[in-house]
């Protein structure tokens, strides 16, 4: 197979509507989840009950996981699977705990009259992780890491159940859960385990204050649909990777790299970007090779023949950081000469990953950075999940009487100006009072 040429060369289009996504219609997923977070919300767990033997075809023995079975899932787990969750836990939670803020700067604005800036962690969270396509207990650890980190003193986790496993989720994910101290797990998938974050469950779940987590279309417009409710992180759309890259670049690890993220979804996003043709050409004179190798074969061919895939011909590679910044990939790879140079120059990515040794699937798992990201271009304006996702800013404003009658008239001239006269008084009863 071939990814079909987009040639862009002596051209500067919109490189927003050259590059196409794939269809991800939120809105339209939104008819079909509302009677699903309505049902969770007035029937609780008769509506879990229904949801999951439709959409999982299994009804777990009990929706909250036995903290015994949590620990059976970590005592029985593969050594070297182990060996890998905890050096990967241990890289994140090294790069969070960077991620951390002051939990208080305090400014002094004059004699009196202070600001402190406190940082709060999120009282409770609610943690998806998805199973569908693939068990992602990559997911659990980049949730549960910086959230541990951050100083979020609830934590519950919902995945969702399997058929394979008698009504349990993914063993690897429960022992995981386990590993990292979690002990509040449900056996919910889908729309309704959002709902049953945001609205809580009668003798199940307390509702939570923050959920985070990707999740298919209908858990994205769960999201949606109940944001306000309860704080999201984001509306994650189909993962994307972009390589941008010149005639100094691998096509061999150009197109496993290509391949790597097709594998995740159909509608994935594969793009190539670069100044050298004869490169393009062997990238994809590598992928029916690289593909026939794998098991999910169909998944990629779909993903990568998909309008969302493409390879991008550019003039230079200053044109080719135009397209990248104007696309803002989840995952922007640099296959370059001077790579870490390029990455300096780009502003819009989720995660800029350097050189041909630092491939996304390492940031999937163990490079120490998160791996949810904002997709759909929203790198342009959002951050991936970090400890500051889990915080709150709250300003604590303490002044003394001298400090306000210094500033008060000011003050006072500024509410008269926006014609309320009430807010004006609130200072000058206080100004006005001898002292």
């Amino acid at each position: 197979m071939q990814l079909r040429t987009i040639d862009v060369r002596g051209q500067k289009p919109d490189y927003r509507a050259v590059i196409p996504r794939g269809s991800f219609d939120v809105e339209q997923a939104l008819d079909a989840v509302r009677p699903i977070c309505d049902a969770v919300r007035d029937r609780g767990v008769d509506a879990l009950v229904e949801f999951s033997q439709r959409f999982d075809g299994v009804v777990p023995e009990s929706f909250r996981v036995p903290v015994e079975v949590l620990a059976r899932s970590a005592e029985t787990m593969d050594a070297d699977v182990r060996a890998a969750l905890e050096e990967s836990i241990r890289r994140r939670r090294a790069v969070a705990l960077a991620e951390r803020e002051p939990d208080s700067i305090t400014v002094e604005l004059a004699p009196g009259a202070s600001v402190e800036i406190r940082t709060v962690p999120v009282r409770r969270v609610g943690l998806y992780v998805p199973g569908g396509l693939a068990p992602l207990a990559s997911s659990v650890l980049m949730n549960v890491v910086p959230a541990q980190v951050a100083g979020v003193e609830s934590l519950a986790l919902a995945t969702p159940p399997s058929r394979a496993h008698g009504g349990l989720p993914d063993p690897t994910v429960l022992g995981l859960c386990h590993l990292l101290g979690v002990d509040e797990v449900y056996a919910v998938g889908g729309a309704q385990a959002i709902a049953m974050f945001a609205h809580g469950v009668a003798g199940l779940c307390e509702p939570v204050d923050l959920v985070t987590g990707p999740g298919n279309i209908y858990v994205v417009a769960a999201k949606r649909l109940l944001r306000g409710l309860v704080g999201i992180d984001s509306e994650a759309g189909p993962t994307e990777i972009m390589v941008l890259a010149d005639a100094t670049a691998d096509p061999a690890f150009v197109a496993a790299d290509l391949i790597s993220q097709a594998e995740h979804d159909p509608m994935a996003g594969s793009v190539l970007v670069t100044d050298a043709p004869a490169l393009a050409d062997a990238v994809n004179a590598l992928l029916d090779d690289q593909i026939d190798a794998l098991d999910n074969t169909d998944r990629i061919r779909t993903a990568l023949s998909g309008s969302q895939s493409a390879v991008v011909l550019v003039d230079d590679l200053d044109q080719g950081i135009a397209v990248a910044d104007a696309y803002g990939a989840e995952h922007l790879e640099i296959h370059t000469s001077d790579a870490r140079d390029v990455a300096r120059r780009i502003r819009n990515a989720g995660a800029i990953f350097v050189g041909p040794y630092a491939p996304v699937p390492l940031g999937d798992y163990s490079a120490g950075s998160t791996h949810v990201l904002p997709t759909s271009g929203t790198a342009a304006h959002s951050s991936g999940l970090t400890v500051r996702s889990f915080c709150k800013t709250v300003h604590v404003i303490e002044y003394s009487a001298e400090a306000l009658a210094e500033l008060g008239p000011l003050v006072e001239a500024f509410a008269s100006a926006e014609l309320l006269p009430g807010h004006r008084e609130a200072i000058a009863i206080r100004t006005r009072r001898p002292r």
